[in-house]
Parts: structure tokens; C-alpha cells; sequence
């Protein structure tokens, strides 16, 4: 019997938690040592509880054959956590799949800087937009988009990922169905669809939350781009935060129901990003080749408004006005103050403490003496208000006018 049908076995254990699998496969070296450990020896591996050591003495291979047909009829490839083409960003969360089945192909994805693009089903125009913009973006500059493929964001995110011609991976909480959606078909075709189910699972409620932990597996970070209160984004990028996954955010309306999650997240330390740029901008470092500059073309940066002044008659001016107009180093001090007018006590500490440079956040933070929490909401609205920029590696610059 080929090992792979070990691993169909194992794999198909579906009353085991992800994680007793993953510990089985661990314990034993492999699904076939597993499967030929002496009788009674189940029930002293750490992780799994008695019933599911009980399950396990059953040896059941009754639908092995059923699995590696069904794969074969539907171009499926199957995937171990032993084979040289499973992910090693997957393989090193806590409950790692220990097979994959697959349309479509994963090589070379560890090479990509692949990133999650998820949110509400119920999405604003806004958000589809958005979604859908982050996605061709993030495609359009070399990176790759994990999509959950529900309605709302993330379908948007995949369209728009395919749209731009880039390499979307698309994570299903089902098993693949013999007639996939059109959408999934065409994700397959560049990139691929995922299911740690083996055709003919029936779906249960779990593998929805289950699937999250692979898709942020697969992931170097999560975007959320619409979330009300409670919803399950919130619970992705929670997960996806305990992987050491990086966290972005897109700002919305305060008082938009769809924009509560976002703005928590942002208010808890998630970057708040309004192109793909600034999610891959964090990843280009350790994709040099891969990622393409800057991206698509943004609107030029805005610089805080300045009040304007009646005109004064050249004639009615004084020599100490005169005087104060020709020095250059003046206009600067006016231009300043005139700039900052307005802001807040904290925000004034805050761009005080970046005036000397581009400042990490964490020094800025340091320097003011605020919270997190508090630095980075004022930071937020500086930036909405144009004052200043983010560059890479969380580093914070100034956008004031210096003459």
C-alpha cells in the first residue's frame, strides 16, 4: 500500500481536532508509523484526549480508495506535510495540516510575499473597492493575495488579483466540490485552491474557523478592509496575530458600523494602509527582486493647507514689514508655526519628537511618554491630515514645508 494512503487516512480523521493530527503525525514521524503503532499505544500520546485515541484504533482505511479516486477524477494533487512542495510557512504554525488538496499549484510560495486580504461579507461600496484595489495592487507590484473566496472583500480581493494578472490562493472551508464556481477555476489556472478536506467531507461549522489559521499560515501578514463589531475578520486576524503575522487595517468612517473592527485593530497597534504599497513596503526587504518600487502611481502627497492673507498694497507696507518679508529664514518660522496651527497638545509632543528625522514608532512612543494605544491613533490622524508620511520598517516622517 503506497504511503500516500496513510496520509489519506490520517487526513481524513476529521472528528480529531486539526491539532491532534498535526501532534499524531509529529509524535510518530509520519501518518504510516502512526497508523502501525502497537495496539493501545494511542492513548499515551501527549495531546490526544481518550476518545480520540479510540477513534484512532479503529485503523478505519474505508474511504482511503474513495479519496484517491475522487482526487484523480478532479485533478486534485495531494499534498503531505512531508512533501518538498508543502509550504514551510505553513508547516511552522501551531496546527499545521498534515495534508493538503490542491487545484491549481503552491510552488514557490514561500518565495512570494503573499498577503491576506479579508473582510466582512456584508461590504459597503466602499469596501468592495477597496478590496479589490488593495488586491490589483498588491499583484501589480509582485506580490501574491490569500483570499477566503466568501462573499463580499474577499471575493473582491481575488477578482481583483486575477484582474491585474497576479497569483491569488484562494482557502476553502469545505472540501472541493466536483463543479467549482467559476471564480474558483480561474484562481486555479495562476495560482491555487486549497482544501485540507479530502473530497466528500461533509462540511461542518468548525472547518470555517479552522480554515483561518491556513490562510494566515500561508500569509506574511492579514489586511482587514471592512469589519463590524464581532465579526469573524476580527477573529482572523486575531489568529493570524498569535502566528507573528504582521496586521493592516483600512480606515474608514467613524461611525460607520462596517469600520468598528478596522479602527480597533488600528487603535491596537495594526497599520492603517489605504494602498498596497503601504502593506508591501513592509515586505520588500526581504523581497528585493520580487517586488516592483513603488507600485501603481498614488495621488501626489498634500501638504497641510496654509490660511491665506489679503494682499497688502506694496505702498502701505512698512520698511520693518518689508524687512521681515525679504528674510528667508523668517518665512520658514511663519510657514511652521502656520502649519501646526491647530493641532493638539499630544500631537504637537508627537511631531516634535519625529522633527529630527525619520523615528521609529517605538522611539516615538518612548520619546512622549503616551501609550501605544494613544501614538498611534494620533498618529492615524496626523497622517489623515497630511502631516506626515510612513516609510518602511515602521518608521515615521514628517511632511511639513521647510523654506
Amino acid at each position: 500500500m503506497a504511503a500516500i494512503k496513510y496520509w489519506l487516512w490520517l487526513s481524513s480523521q476529521t472528528r480529531l481536532s486539526p491539532r491532534a493530527r498535526a501532534v499524531l503525525a509529529e509524535y510518530y514521524g509520519g501518518a504510516e508509523e502512526a497508523f502501525h503503532a502497537p495496539a493501545g499505544d494511542f492513548s499515551r500520546v501527549p495531546g490526544l484526549g481518550k476518545l480520540e485515541a479510540q477513534l484512532l484504533e479503529q485503523r478505519d482505511m474505508s474511504r482511503v480508495d474513495a479519496i484517491l479516486a475522487a482526487c484523480h477524477v478532479q485533478g486534485i494533487e495531494i499534498i503531505t506535510m512531508q512533501d518538498a512542495d508543502y509550504p514551510a510557512r505553513l508547516k511552522n504554525i501551531f496546527a499545521p495540516p498534515v495534508a493538503l488538496y490542491v487545484k491549481g499549484s503552491l510552488k514557490g510560495l514561500d518565495e512570494e510575499a503573499a498577503v491576506a486580504v479579508i473582510g466582512t461579507r456584508k461590504a459597503s461600496p466602499y469596501g468592495l473597492k477597496m478590496g479589490r484595489n488593495l488586491a490589483w495592487e498588491i499583484a501589480k507590484a509582485g506580490g501574491a493575495v490569500i483570499s477566503l473566496v466568501t462573499e463580499g472583500i474577499d471575493e473582491a480581493a481575488a477578482k481583483g488579483a486575477l484582474l491585474a494578472g497576479g497569483r491569488c490562493i484562494a482557502v476553502l472551508g469545505t472540501a472541493h466540490r466536483e463543479r467549482e464556481s467559476a471564480l474558483c477555476r480561474d484562481i486555479a489556472r495562476s495560482g491555487a485552491v486549497v482544501s485540507e478536506y479530502a473530497p466528500g467531507t461533509p462540511a461542518m461549522k468548525s472547518f470555517f474557523r479552522d480554515r483561518n489559521r491556513i490562510a494566515s499560515g500561508l500569509s506574511l501578514g492579514v489586511t482587514v478592509v471592512e469589519a463590524p463589531e464581532g465579526s469573524g475578520a476580527l477573529l482572523f486576524a486575531a489568529e493570524a496575530l498569535e502566528q507573528g503575522r504582521e496586521i493592516f487595517a483600512v480606515p474608514g468612517n467613524a461611525d460607520a458600523p462596517n469600520s468598528a473592527g478596522t479602527i480597533e485593530l488600528i487603535k491596537q497597534g495594526a497599520k492603517p494602509v489605504t494602498c498596497g504599497w503601504d502593506i508591501l513596503e513592509e515586505f520588500a526587504p526581504l523581497y528585493p527582486e520580487k517586488l516592483k518600487g513603488k507600485g501603481p502611481v498614488k495621488a501626489p502627497e498634500q501638504q497641510p493647507p496654509e490660511p491665506e492673507k489679503p494682499a497688502v498694497p506694496e505702498s502701505k507696507k512698512s520698511p520693518e514689514q518689508k524687512k521681515e518679508i525679504d528674510k528667508e529664514k523668517g518665512k520658514g518660522y511663519i510657514d511652521l508655526r502656520k502649519q501646526l496651527a491647530g493641532l493638539s497638545t499630544e500631537q504637537l509632543e508627537i511631531v516634535k519628537a519625529i522633527s529630527g528625522g525619520s523615528q521609529h514608532i517605538d522611539d516615538i512612543i518612548e520619546a512622549t511618554g503616551y501609550t501605544a494605544a494613544k501614538v498611534l491613533s494620533q498618529l492615524t490622524l496626523l497622517e489623515i491630515k497630511g502631516y506626515i508620511r510612513r516609510d518602511a520598517g515602521k518608521r515615521i516622517s514628517l511632511n511639513l514645508i521647510r523654506k
